[in-house]
């Protein structure tokens, strides 16, 4: 069960989701994985800078958030697929993960729209259904982190039509990952650091 799975202080500051029995996928199969996983869930926190800073292409918490992975040898990962049926051959792309390392998939979505959920889970379904993807992993916000970008007057910026974790658990529990293990986790008030 991923609760008695948890260190301590990521049961308390992420809402944590798993299904098709994926952090078990993971301390069984993928122990490193799990390791460095927690560890950055550990050692993130949510600084006032990141919300006040716009995006672009990789904002500043995504970029930190990534270099704990970079660190221990995950890297940004494209897949070439295709299909071939006798002497027809059918590309098949994936979209490029975040972060990859031994059949693990990390995503971090925190203010991207909706959309971004479906291409994260039809990739981990795709790379699962081809054995490449063990387990999919999506690190986003929690919807109670709204009340923070309201109070610092940045709630526009962050509206509903973006990456929540109450949007992502309703694409997953519709079919979006198919058969693929994943685990979520939802960052909480609890991470929010006003002074740096």
């Amino acid at each position: 069960m991923l609760r008695d799975r948890l260190p301590d202080f990521v049961r308390e500051n992420y809402y944590c989701g798993e299904w098709h029995h994926a952090s078990a996928v993971m301390v069984g199969d993928h122990p490193d994985e799990w390791r460095d996983l927690m560890e950055a869930l550990s050692a993130f926190r949510l600084k006032k800078s990141y919300i006040d800073t716009g995006g672009g292409q990789r904002t500043r918490l995504a970029k930190d958030f990534d270099a704990v992975f970079l660190r221990r040898g995950w890297r940004e990962t494209k897949f070439d697929t295709r299909i071939v049926v006798d002497d027809s051959e059918y590309s098949t792309p994936t979209h490029k993960i975040d972060m990859f390392r031994n059949g693990i998939a990390m995503e971090l979505e925190w203010n991207n729209k909706t959309e971004f959920y479906d291409r994260d889970l039809n990739n981990f379904r795709l790379l699962y259904q081809l054995r490449t993807v063990s387990v999919g992993v999506i690190v986003t916000r929690s919807d109670e982190l709204q009340d923070i970008f309201n109070a610092l007057g940045r709630g526009s910026s962050y509206g509903s039509s973006t990456t929540i974790l109450s949007k992502l658990v309703s694409k997953i529990e519709g079919g979006g990952a198919g058969g693929c293990p994943i685990l979520t986790f939802g960052i909480r008030k609890s991470l929010y650091r006003e002074a740096e």
